[in-house]
């Protein structure tokens, strides 16, 4: 009460953006090339790209990936290290060498995080020290070893166990872990519960639906069954400072302006529930 006049205070909401970067998979846009990822992010307004090693000698190429960032401003975040089967001979037979030369081009390209798979399970030598491993490779250097879950392959009404120690990651003792919605969807697990284990264990995440087929689907987020934006808000909430990457199929889209319009809409809707709404007094 002042001078016989009553205060009140209406409540506003108040958007906060946490410092999390929207990062494109160069994966997104195959079977395109790497540079046209980076052409493609920069054009759309993503923060950077997460680049994918795989056969295209472009992304195994340090040199030529610093070029393509510095000519199209677009900083490499990620560097995800190349565990594909299409992926067993680039950069090595030796999974060891692979994660060696994937830390080198993050430190390089100043990446913050390197992604990486648990072991087939029959790299029986990898998969037994692949723990341990991780753990001494995280020592020896300022770069993310995030560990990404997987899921179980299955064939018909058979489940096949491809990977070890184990397709949930959850279930071993990792400094940083990768969330990837489209594999939570395909081991039909509870994501946002997956999300709980790891806890602020959670250094990056992998953005992309499913519908909980036996295939990897990677649709763009909002198509599918799974908590994307759900997950998006928790994190805003949370002040989650990893990256967010888009890792979505296009590859059945039947031309580049299609291609492109999938990756406009996923970066739109990343953006939109990256940012979360709470009520608070203005000025407070």
């Amino acid at each position: 009460m002042t001078g016989g006049r009553t205060l009140s205070f209406v409540t506003e909401p108040v958007v906060r953006i946490p410092d999390a970067k929207v990062a494109l998979s160069t994966a997104s846009v195959y079977p395109e090339s790497t540079a046209t990822a980076f052409e493609i992010a920069a054009r759309l307004g993503y923060d950077g790209v997460e680049v994918m090693v795989w056969t295209d000698p472009v992304s195994q190429d340090i040199e030529a990936l610093r070029r393509l960032s510095d000519y199209h401003q677009v900083p490499v975040l990620a560097v995800h290290a190349p565990c594909l089967l299409i992926t067993q001979r680039v950069w090595s037979t030796d999974p060891w060498v692979k994660l060696q030369r994937a830390r080198a081009a993050a430190e390089k390209l100043g990446a913050t995080t390197v992604v990486v798979h648990p072991p087939f399970r029959w790299q029986r030598g990898y998969s037994r020290d692949f723990v341990n491993g991780i753990w001494r490779m995280a020592d020896e250097t300022d770069v993310r070893f995030a560990v990404e879950n997987m899921y179980p392959w299955r064939y018909r009404d058979r489940e096949v166990l491809a990977y070890a120690p184990d397709w949930d990651v959850t279930n071993d003792d990792y400094r940083h872990f990768t969330v990837d919605l489209s594999h939570t969807a395909t081991a039909r697990t509870d994501a946002l519960r997956m999300v709980d284990r790891m806890g602020d264990r959670l250094a990056h995440v992998h953005l992309a639906d499913g519908n909980g087929s036996n295939k990897d689907e990677h649709l763009v987020p909002g198509r599918g069954k799974q908590p994307c934006a759900e997950l998006l808000e928790r994190l805003a909430t949370s002040g989650f400072g990893g990256h967010v990457v888009v890792e979505v199929n296009t590859r059945r889209s039947m031309s580049a302006a299609e291609r492109e319009a999938d990756l406009a809409e996923a970066l739109a809707f990343t953006r939109l529930y990256l940012a979360s709404s709470s009520t608070g007094v203005p000025g407070s």
